[in-house]
């Protein structure tokens, strides 16, 4: 037994896609105590009762083709953590999944939406249903991808959205900061049918390693000059604006920039806050690291199509200095509640711990001492203010330093490389072709463990999605106006932030 496990395990590492992995993983499971622990229904951290009771209910009302009741049912619990079943520790017991309770639970909940988006109008009226539909994605919520800064990391982004794509979970919400804004701007101009070919080794190759002439050949690794990482981001990202990237890819993007001003605030560009600022610029700010590459000033298209600046008393900079993982700005614009992280800033990741891992004692020790460490650190934030507000250098670093020591680094699904440590010289460095391809894989190989969690967690709000997309068009067949329901509408690109 010991040897077939270990022999799995090997097996588990060497994995050339998620089919193979999760097959490995299953097995895995089966020689351990996991599957025995998914098929036994009880465990403290969820309400197993209350979900057994309304798995019954809903699977009874279905099979009796009772509409009303399902209906009833739905309507008394569409929520995404409903008895604590989306907790991601009930996800470290396994290599793959969760309790079969919960799977069961979701896909019986999946079976009952799908249902009753087919029942004839005599049986409940388009317009009762629609309002259902519209209420309960509401209440449930969305996900949103959060890419963090990278650095020269950034291609483990890659990986983590080429394992979410290919597994049909690659949310419409994207945000990032840093070199997480590169790979979301990337994805965000790019038309659905041309997102596979971002995947490809060559094309990879062409977008992360060029053959720039070096100004320094006898300097290796030979750092990134602000000429190199412009050119780059032009030879990839088209001269698009957040509006015209949104009509290309149907994707929100949301990019992070943080002001050289001490009294202004950051801000998240995207189609509804700055629909006519241009991507390209928008990149560049965020990528700009504070005392590497000059503050950037950002450009907007004018009504007449022409090219002005916009805030132009302004400069922007490194925008995972301010806000790396935006999750309460995605929450008001986009009604996000589920955040998926894709986390690996050179500043925080050797000292990172994802709180949804079981950490034991040793772990809780440490969440009370981080905790403990941003109250002091919040406590002091007034005080050194007050001293250092007549020292420009001293006061903007000291502004700087607390920004990026008090912002929350960690997501509800963290994907985290498996390594912490790099070389220092190399994260704001051109790294080699063999470097990019190994930190897509890892990117990749460190989000296949999370799949399931995300596949469970985004179960309802998908299905959700595909039913309004197909009646908002049957909506105006039916006489039904929009505005006539209580729910929430999708994200209104004209709507002000």
């Amino acid at each position: 037994m010991l040897l077939q496990l270990s022999s799995s395990q090997r097996l588990l590492s060497t994995a050339a896609n998620y089919a193979e992995w999760a097959e490995i993983a299953q097995e895995l499971d089966e020689q351990s105590s996991a599957s025995r622990w998914k098929k036994e229904e009880k465990d403290p951290r969820y309400d197993h009762k209350r979900i057994r009771e309304r798995l019954d209910m809903l699977r009874h009302a279905r099979k009796a083709k009772d509409d009303q009741e399902l209906l009833f049912a739905l309507n008394e619990g569409i929520h995404g953590n409903l008895g604590g079943i989306a907790k991601p520790t009930l996800y470290n017991e396994a290599l793959f999944g969760t309790k079969d309770l919960i799977t069961d639970y979701m896909s019986e909940v999946e079976n009952a939406l799908e249902h009753l988006a087919d029942v004839d109008d005599e049986v409940i009226p388009f317009e009762e249903r629609i309002d259902f539909f519209r209420r309960a994605s509401h209440c449930y919520g969305r996900s949103a991808l959060m890419l963090s800064g990278a650095g020269s990391l950034a291609p483990f982004h890659i990986g983590t959205i080429k394992a979410l794509h290919n597994e049909g979970l690659l949310p419409d919400v994207i945000s990032g900061s840093s070199g997480g804004a590169f790979i979301a701007a990337i994805i965000g101009t790019r038309t659905p049918a041309e997102i596979d070919s971002v995947f490809r080794s060559e094309e990879i190759i062409d977008h992360f390693y060029s053959d720039y002439e070096q100004e320094d050949p006898n300097i290796w690794p030979q750092p990134m000059g602000i000429g190199t990482m412009t050119r780059a981001i032009e030879d990839i990202i088209p001269d698009v604006t957040f509006e015209e990237a949104y009509d290309i890819s149907g994707k929100y993007i949301n990019i992070s920039i943080a002001p050289t001003q001490i009294n202004q605030k950051s801000r998240l560009l995207n189609v509804i806050t700055s629909p006519h600022v241009f991507v390209r610029e928008a990149v560049i700010a965020s990528c700009s690291v504070p005392g590497v590459f000059p503050p950037v000033q950002l450009a907007a298209k004018n009504y007449d199509g022409s090219r002005k600046p916009y805030l132009p008393e302004l400069a922007w900079i490194d925008g995972s200095v301010s806000d790396d993982l935006p999750r309460r700005r995605l929450g008001r614009l986009y009604g996000v509640n589920h955040f998926i992280a894709s986390q690996t800033n050179p500043a925080i990741l050797w000292a990172l711990r994802d709180p949804n891992a079981d950490g034991g004692v040793m772990g809780s020790a440490l969440d009370w001492w981080e905790e403990m460490f941003k109250v002091n650190l919040k406590a002091s934030r007034p005080f050194v203010r007050f001293l250092t507000k007549r020292i420009p250098g001293i006061s903007s670093f000291t502004h700087m330093f607390y920004s990026v020591a008090l912002q929350q680094y960690t997501a509800d699904v963290n994907i985290i490389p498996r390594r912490r440590f790099f070389d220092p010289r190399k994260l704001l460095s051109q790294i080699s072709p063999e470097e990019t391809l190994a930190l897509i894989n890892d990117g990749e190989r460190s989000a296949w463990p999370q799949i399931e969690l995300i596949r469970n967690s985004t179960r309802i709000s998908r299905c959700l999605d595909r039913i309004l997309d197909r009646y908002e068009h049957e909506a105006e067949a039916h006489h039904y106006s929009p505005q006539n329901h209580k729910g929430r509408q999708q994200p209104s690109r004209k709507r002000a932030a």
